[in-house]
């Protein structure tokens, strides 16, 4: 005789088992399983029968695994508790007590739980409740910037949490999106398929038969199909600086510009001057742009690094007046 208890994974679709879980179903004398378990309907329909009862007592369990094969399944959240006891029950028993994983979590599952912690927050929390597009901004600002800082730092061990926070922005606005009822709402799958097919539509050297020599041509011919893109989109008032987030730090706005006009083959004559400006300091900052790029430099991420020097040196300072 023996004990097996079946654990499963919210994670996946009831019904979907390995064919392992299947096989112990189909061959314990007894199935047992609380009242409402998702499996039942798809035991039903597989022709097993399962006894509906609540969690039993470890002891109880096991004598009944004395009589016939018992297959015990357990929530899909686990039962830890239960699953403990029957092994300090059975320490130096003959029976046979086997855990059997009946599906497993795939990569990206815990996505799932994500959404369903959003969606959850969403009706039940009184800020979240609250909260929009627009007031959301600042969180997003800042917890893009933190994952910035730690990649400059190179503090790896911190990266993971602070791309959790900017993921749980994405969840979150595709949460506020999902309760508009207009044509402006979407959901977090819409987000994932949009991005999905444009990886796909922009990388024909992986997904389709284009072929290239390096890396120089993946970039020629990503900006070639982010050119018919922008047309598709546009028409004939499509440009090539299309997309450009105006509201970006200055530092980065000037370079992601030039950037763009140079793949677009604009003149260099366009820079702006002070003479149409009347900002002469403007007009030097955004040359130094370029000239950090000819230098294949970044200006943003140069004045970051100058700036964490001051703000060092700055601090020193602090110390050294406050020992005096």
């Amino acid at each position: 005789m023996s004990l097996t208890l079946l654990a499963t994974t919210h994670r996946v679709a009831p019904g979907l088992l390995t064919w392992k879980a299947w096989d112990a179903l189909r061959s314990a004398g007894r199935v047992l399983a609380r009242p409402g378990h998702p499996l039942l309907p798809y035991l039903r329909d597989a022709g097993v029968t399962a006894e509906e009862t609540a969690v039993p007592d470890p002891a109880a369990l096991v004598a009944a695994a004395r009589e016939a094969d018992v297959v015990w399944i357990a929530a899909p959240e686990g039962d830890e508790d239960l699953m403990r006891a029957v092994g300090a029950l059975v320490v130096g028993d003959p029976l046979d007590v086997e855990v059997l994983h009946g599906s497993y979590d795939l990569p990206g599952a815990r996505l799932l739980d994500l959404v369903a912690v959003m969606e959850r927050l969403r009706r039940e929390c009184p800020w979240d409740r609250e909260q929009t597009h627009e007031t959301l901004v600042p969180y997003l600002l800042e917890e893009s910037y933190e994952v910035l800082d730690t990649i400059e730092n190179g503090d790896y061990g911190a990266l993971r949490e602070e791309l959790g926070d900017v993921l749980m922005q994405v969840a979150f606005h595709s949460e506020v999106a999902a309760e508009r009822t207009d044509d402006t709402a979407f959901t977090i799958d819409d987000v994932a398929a949009g991005i999905v097919d444009k990886l796909v539509r922009r990388h024909p050297h992986v997904f389709a038969d284009v072929a290239v020599a390096g890396a120089d041509e993946v970039n020629a011919n990503w900006e070639q199909i982010k050119a018919a893109e922008r047309a598709a989109k546009s028409g004939a008032d499509a440009s090539a600086l299309d997309g450009v987030p105006m509201g970006q730090p200055a530092l980065s706005l000037a370079a992601q510009l030039q950037r763009r006009a140079g793949r677009a083959g604009a003149p260099g004559e366009l820079a702006p001057t002070a003479a149409e400006t009347g900002n002469d300091l403007g007009i030097r900052l955004f040359a130094l742009v370029r000239e950090a790029a000819d230098r294949g430099l970044d200006a943003e991420a140069e004045l970051r690094a100058v700036s964490r020097v001051f703000r060092d040196r700055v601090r020193a300072w602090e110390r050294r007046r406050a020992h005096d």
